[in-house]
């Protein structure tokens, strides 16, 4: 079969025909739509989401012989759905694609005409089948060629196969043979593992901790302080864009300039692009009452050429007349503001703002972007709920992608500082305007709301400049031990705030995760539990994660009993049954269903709890950290010495006696109160006990290895 039946329109478009049908723009606001003849065609009227990518296609990059057939083929794939008889026999294929699919698409069809020209083929008309079967093998030999990235070749040349037959022009392409056959013979070799969102490496504890720490300084303790610089710094730019130059203005800036620097003082100044000193002429001008031009006006006289290399030499803050109220330790967090730096630290903690967001809620970067103001209303009770809408995976009745995805079914939960952040966001965002408006967030004295959010690349560059901030002003006030570190796997990014929630939420709970204790249960709050409903997102990375840190717990226990470890406790035997299961999942936890499967066993989760030292086999009608309501998931944060879910390796044992030897040290010591002292000792000698009854009642499957 070579021709599909006729179920789009048969019109040609004319030069000036619309690339883009105005049925199909969804964009928000104005766009300009390109017409056929354009070199470029933007696809950005097909995009609603505020920060994602504005695609387009650039023809100049097609060979001249191909260049209209593939014209004709896009422009019907951008106006018109894929034909029904294509669908048949592949469900998950969407009858239409978002702009980004149709770029993605198009891109792979450039990829195949250039190989065409190549091989001395003039268009679509002299491709054979044998041709297509000869460029299928070109891709899968190609290095590193993935079974992913060859699928979605043949699938867009299958495309381009539908779309040109079904056309006003076909050119007679065949069908390619893999959409007859199946694609697996024309793949590559599988490989040993997958990419996405699952195998993102989280961000390091090292890097993530002191990056929280400053964001949530600037919310909860600099933002007041910023926003009164901010006011202070507008007020002092209109009254000087308000003043008229008279000779009395230009005497009073003359004077105030001869002031300084007949007493040697510095001069208020900024930082240009090349790194050197300039007059900070607006600051200037509010302080002597003049306007700004008269500041430039100056630098042109004779008498005052010699000010620049004045200034150069001496150069000046410009502080504004604001109190610092923000304390670190019960100082202020900076001696006052500089008018030249307001807008920078305006950027910084929209940044702040983002980075508590997409750490403490789990949202995916497109989701923290598309939040609106009013999206978290106070509540008449309980806790406060954020209302917006996800973009993954969001698709109309049809199944096609929806680019302005749509209302999230189950509100996130927000716990303090991210209602705080929020807050702050709505008295810069526009009044029923995005959040993370990119024209809002601009910081220019005149700006008007926009339909687009910061980009995901402009989000990222913010988070690195706010790292450098945020290291610069460590070393100022001498705190470097708060200096925020390289991460070991790469740019901080924003995808990989979810995954890093839910790795120490279920890694850690003494440590970054203790936000949770301090704010509010994060995971309770999130999750309920591993059977909560309306699961995704955050809640599928945060099983994958617990999952793992299981899978991982059971293996170093199933080693440690082959090496003759002994394991005491009420749950001991519980515990060494689940460690017979670790070689099942070492290292295969990689999707959601997978992560469900394990955990879904009520005999094989084992959580480890070093902070406790022991091991929680978990057990819900026996916890005792849950005792009004059982759920599925254990709280680390509150075991109980008593529990029947308890467990203890030799390794525990070890460590029991090293706390208990540190505890005796301090008790001695001539420091210590007598009180404290007394019940330093108490504790060691009740983690002493812990260590000698483990000794007694330890069991273990085989002798140790000699």
């Amino acid at each position: 079969m070579s021709l599909l039946p006729a179920e789009l329109p048969a019109s040609p478009p004319a030069w000036d025909t619309l690339v883009v049908e105005p049925s199909q723009v969804v964009a928000p606001g104005p766009v300009p739509v390109s017409i056929y003849a354009d070199e470029v065609w933007s696809l950005a009227p097909l995009v609603a989401n505020p920060s994602a990518y504005r695609p387009s296609l650039n023809w100049a990059r097609f060979p001249d012989t191909v260049r209209p057939q593939m014209q004709m083929a896009a422009w019907t794939m951008i106006n018109n759905p894929l034909p029904a008889s294509v669908l048949v026999g592949h469900p998950a294929w969407h009858s239409r694609l978002g702009p980004h699919g149709i770029h993605d698409t198009v891109l792979r069809w450039q990829g195949f005409t250039t190989w065409l020209h190549q091989q001395e083929l003039h268009g679509l008309h002299e491709v054979t089948e044998d041709a297509l079967g000869a460029y299928a093998g070109h891709l899968a030999r190609r290095p590193g060629a993935g079974r992913s990235a060859v699928t979605k070749d043949l699938v867009a040349l299958t495309r381009l196969w539908a779309f040109d037959t079904a056309g006003v022009a076909p050119s007679g392409m065949p069908m390619p043979p893999w959409h007859r056959q199946g694609v697996d013979d024309y793949l590559p070799a599988a490989p040993a593992a997958g990419r996405g969102e699952n195998t993102t490496e989280p961000i390091s504890a090292a890097t993530m901790g002191p990056l929280l720490i400053w964001a949530l300084r600037m919310v909860d303790d600099f933002a007041d302080d910023i926003f009164a610089a901010r006011v202070e710094s507008r007020r002092l730019a209109e009254a000087v864009a308000g003043t008229r130059g008279t000779p009395d203005t230009k005497a009073r800036l003359k004077l105030y300039l001869r002031d300084l620097i007949d007493h040697g003082l510095p001069v208020p100044s900024r930082r240009n692009a090349g790194h050197r000193h300039a007059l900070a002429n607006v600051y200037i001008a509010a302080q002597a009452g003049c306007p700004a031009s008269q500041v430039n006006a100056l630098l042109g006289t004779a008498p005052w050429r010699h000010l620049l290399p004045y200034v150069r030499d001496n150069p000046g803050t410009c502080p504004l007349a604001v109190p610092v109220t923000g304390r670190l330790d019960g100082k202020p967090w900076t001696q006052s503001i500089d008018f030249t730096e307001t807008r920078q630290l305006m950027r910084h903690l929209g940044t702040a703002c983002f980075i508590v967001l997409a750490y403490l809620t789990g949202m995916r970067p497109a989701e923290v972007l598309g939040l609106e103001t009013g999206c978290c209303p106070e509540p008449d009770s309980g806790r406060h709920l954020i209302y917006g809408r996800v973009f993954k995976n969001a698709s109309d009745e049809d199944g096609n992608h929806r680019s302005a995805g749509q209302p999230r079914e189950v509100p996130w939960v927000a716990i303090p500082p991210v209602v705080r952040a929020i807050r702050l966001l709505e008295r810069i965002a526009p009044d029923g305007g995005l959040l993370f408006d990119a024209a809002a967030h601009s910081f220019h004295t005149a700006s008007t709301a926009s339909s687009v959010s910061i980009s995901n690349e402009g989000m990222r560059s913010r988070i690195e400049g706010f790292v450098a901030w945020a290291g610069e002003l460590a070393r100022k006030l001498d705190r470097e031990h708060e200096i925020i570190p390289h991460d070991p796997h790469g740019a901080i990014g924003l995808a990989r705030f979810g995954r890093t929630l839910a790795w120490h939420i279920a890694r850690r709970p003494g440590g970054l995760a203790a936000l949770a204790i301090q704010y509010g249960h994060l995971r309770t709050a999130m999750s309920g539990g591993y059977a909560a409903r309306g699961r995704g997102g955050i809640h599928e990375l945060l099983d994958i994660e617990t999952a793992r840190s299981t899978a991982d717990t059971l293996t170093i226990l199933h080693e440690d009993l082959a090496q003759g470890t002994g394991v005491s406790g009420p749950a001991a035997r519980r515990a060494i049954h689940a460690a017979s299961h670790a070689p099942i999942f070492a290292g295969s936890i990689r999707t959601p269903r997978q992560a469900r499967d394990l955990l879904g066993n009520p005999a094989l989760t084992v959580h480890d709890n070093p902070g406790a030292l022991l091991m929680c086999v978990y057990d819900r009608e026996r916890a005792l950290c849950h005792r009004m309501e059982p759920v599925d998931a254990p709280r680390l944060d509150r075991c109980q010495p008593t529990c029947a879910n308890v467990a203890r390796t030799d390794h525990h044992a070890e460590l029991l006696l090293q706390r208990a030897h540190g505890l005796e040290k301090q008790a001695a010591s001539d420091g210590v109160p007598g009180p404290l002292a007394d019940r330093l000792a108490r504790h060691a000698g009740h983690l002493r006990t812990l260590a000698e009854r483990h000794a007694h009642d330890r069991i273990h499957t085989r002798e140790p290895t000699p």
